[in-house]
């Protein structure tokens, strides 16, 4: 799928399996069951997200740019009447 100088071929709803040696990172506000999502950076830019209870399911692929605008939203409570 990739070698060492290459970056991923990527595309929504990848198995999240297939990303190889990225870290991914979840929220520290996670809970115990794993009730969060994961994110990864990719080695071309990318950003990869996946449900930490299905590790290895399907991953959404996102631009920087598209998560700055999640995470802006977010930071703003653009989001909040979601967790009610």
């Amino acid at each position: 799928m990739h070698d060492s100088h290459d970056t991923y071929d990527t595309y929504n709803g990848m198995a999240a399996a297939d990303l190889e040696g990225v870290v991914w990172q979840k929220s520290l506000h996670s809970n115990s069951q794993g009730n969060c999502v994961e994110f990864a950076a990719l080695p071309g830019g990318e950003v990869a997200m996946r449900n930490s209870r299905f590790p290895d399911g399907p991953a959404l692929i996102y631009t920087r740019a598209e998560i700055a605008a999640l995470l802006l939203g977010a930071k703003d409570g653009e989001f909040d009447h979601l967790a009610v």
